[in-house]
């Protein structure tokens, strides 16, 4: 038996798009057309004019090529767009591509869309079986999994309940729950990393884990970076319907994530910057990375401390109005977020006027690597005014201190110098 679950070869997907869709006529309207089709053919060849409106098309993918191993859990990855939802269509064979070919070995089993299939009049129960069915699984299967289902959608106190009466919460555990207990050889899922809240997420990205520990081949599509390196084999990245890259999840995700940034370290937002920098009460104007010498640089030397800037226009007078950042690594987990907030204890009003608020960040914390920047303003719990999501890049770059004496790549983010004793007790 040949070792390839999936090969995908000059896959292509075209639609089109534009045409205008003819709404149905009355008997009267039908009349009149009829008799006044012959001078609109007339009025078109006098006027050299063609009454036929063109398509456009769109290459949703386009020249698509990989293979994936039995056993193998790949991450997809990709802006909004990039095509992750239409591949995962043809391989599921609900739409068929327009060129090229996919070949799959082994059943297959999708969850695209959490909850389809369930009837909004059946309980949970019944809903379990039909859903179940609708997926591919057998009766005794179903039973055999049944009380596994309901405790891991924790659900059990309502399964006698018809389902139109559940919080959107439950409604998605059940509808997961069902789903992950599937037994197929190749699992496709999409965005189902998002269902419920912190805690069944967690409990979602165990049960994937476990289901890629059992050796099933496993296609993910997440905007979660942090879940894609963790569970992933290798990445396939996506961006406007091709593939940029197919390799190892840190590398794969980390040129994701830097693709569309330049690490110049400084950026502005000119007037009027698209999109909005701001609301009527306060517009950002700048946000710029300095060194410990007070330069602006995206190369930093991981020993020396350096400062965040942000420069913001306050256009009327304000209170609790908060600047701040958050730092991401490469490999989208969030390391820390600030905010200029922090360390007041009232109300810091802001008059009018052009204002920079600095965070020094100290040198031998974050680990050597790349970092993301995004900066946002707002009210808190009441108005945001706006938020930038990775505006700029930098390095952190190993020259020595913690560890330095050792050129390796220590793991984790954090590079603290904590205080260790060393004492001879003989």
């Amino acid at each position: 038996m040949s070792d390839l679950a999936i090969r995908v070869g000059a896959l292509g997907k075209l639609y089109k798009i534009g045409r205008r869709q003819e709404r149905y006529k009355t008997l009267r309207e039908q009349i009149v057309d009829t008799f006044a089709t012959p001078f609109r053919r007339l009025s078109s060849a006098v006027c050299g004019q063609s009454s036929a409106v063109s398509d456009e098309v769109v290459w949703a993918l386009k020249d698509l090529s990989f293979e994936v191993n039995r056993g193998e859990v790949i991450g997809v990855i990709g802006r909004n767009g990039a095509g992750k939802s239409t591949l995962l269509k043809i391989l599921s064979r609900i739409t068929e591509p327009t060129e090229g070919y996919a070949e799959i070995q082994g059943r297959v089993a999708s969850l695209l869309e959490v909850g389809t299939g369930f009837h909004s009049e059946l309980t949970g129960r019944e809903n379990i079986y039909l859903n179940g069915a609708i997926l591919g699984m057998k009766k005794a299967e179903i039973e055999r999994k049944f009380d596994e289902i309901i405790d891991f959608a924790e659900v059990e106190k309502f399964i006698d309940t018809p389902v139109k009466h559940y919080s959107s919460g439950m409604y998605l555990r059940l509808a997961f729950a069902v789903s992950a207990h599937l037994e197929p050889e190749i699992l496709l899922v999409d965005e189902v990393l998002a269902v419920g809240d912190a805690a069944f997420q967690k409990k979602c990205l165990g049960r994937m884990g476990d289901v890629a520990k059992q050796g099933r081949t496993v296609f993910l599509v997440s905007h979660n970076m942090a879940a894609i390196t963790r569970l992933s084999d290798r990445v396939l990245w996506l961006d406007n319907g091709q593939l940029q890259a197919y390799g190892p999840p840190e590398e794969t995700v980390a040129r994701y994530l830097a693709s569309g940034i330049q690490e110049l370290g400084e950026v502005t937002f000119p007037d009027p910057s698209p999109p909005p920098s701001g609301t009527a009460y306060v517009r950002l104007l700048a946000v710029r990375i300095r060194n410990s010498e007070g330069q602006i640089t995206s190369v930093l030397d991981i020993r020396l401390p350096f400062t965040l800037e942000m420069e913001y226009q306050i256009l009327r007078r304000v209170s609790s109005l908060r600047i701040g950042f958050t730092l991401t690594a490469q490999d989208g987990v969030v390391v820390l977020s600030s905010t200029d907030m922090d360390n007041v204890e009232d109300e810091l009003e802001r008059k009018p006027g052009t204002y920079v608020s600095r965070c020094r960040i100290p040198g031998d914390l974050l680990n050597h690597g790349q970092y993301f920047v995004s900066v946002g303003s707002d009210f808190p719990l009441i108005k945001t005014h706006f938020f930038h999501d990775r505006v700029l890049a930098f390095r952190m770059e190993q020259t020595g201190g913690v560890g330095g004496h050792i050129p390796d790549r220590r793991p984790g983010m954090l590079r603290l110098r904590l205080p260790w004793n060393l004492q001879k007790i003989d």
